[in-house]
């Protein structure tokens, strides 16, 4: 039998904290929390209930990725980058505990927190590690940049991810400083185009470069 790495330890432990910070806080939360936050700073209200939506996240996330390696047409791929696939999912779970306490924070205190700057910066953060991460993620179907160029050749598959890598990083640089612009829809338009950028110019990269091959 495979032995469990320390990392999927870890990461089935930050699983449950949310489910976990709920429960214990459900019982003092009023019947109607914040819930959902526009740039223009509104906020609506949902049952209280809804938190567990919100914690379940991560849970069906901890059983999910290991499932996705083990079902994808590269899965030999996998162990040239698992220890990165690993730190991915730690991310990813981390950053789903703050998105709870801030939801929880909100719950008790809706003047408290000003909740779309705290995202935007946080989406920022996730970006520069995700960008440092990205050159040491190996072809597969489910994490990274997935494109007929990328999926058929490694090198091109490299190129790009290391292209990508430098995007996402500066993208999530140029986040977290608009967070701190006051008007947030000009935010939100800054956020979008950064992913857009550093979402499409590694695409036609790719393409680019499986011309050349």
């Amino acid at each position: 039998m495979k032995k469990t790495s320390k990392l999927q330890i870890l990461i089935s432990i930050l699983s449950v904290i949310p489910i976990i910070l709920v429960l214990a806080v459900y019982s003092k939360l009023p019947d109607k929390i914040p819930m959902h936050w526009n740039f223009n700073g509104d906020v609506s209200y949902d049952n209280k209930s809804s938190i567990f939506i919100v914690a379940i996240i991560p849970v069906f996330l901890a059983v999910l990725f290991p499932l996705l390696a083990k079902i994808d047409p590269k899965r030999q791929n996998y162990h040239k980058f698992i220890s990165s696939y690993q730190s991915f999912q730690v991310l990813m779970m981390i950053f789903l505990i703050l998105i709870n306490v801030l939801t929880i924070v909100s719950a008790f205190k809706p003047e408290a927190l000003d909740m779309p700057t705290a995202v935007i910066i946080m989406v920022g953060v996730l970006f520069t590690f995700i960008g440092n991460m990205m050159p040491r993620f190996r072809p597969n179907w489910f994490l990274g940049i997935k494109t007929p160029w990328t999926l058929s050749s490694e090198d091109v598959w490299i190129k790009t991810h290391r292209v990508g890598g430098r995007l996402f990083f500066l993208a999530g640089i140029i986040t977290i400083i608009s967070a701190f612009i006051p008007n947030k829809v000009v935010s939100f338009v800054i956020v979008m185009a950064c992913i857009l950028i550093s979402a499409f110019v590694p695409i036609i990269l790719s393409y680019k470069w499986s011309k050349k091959a």
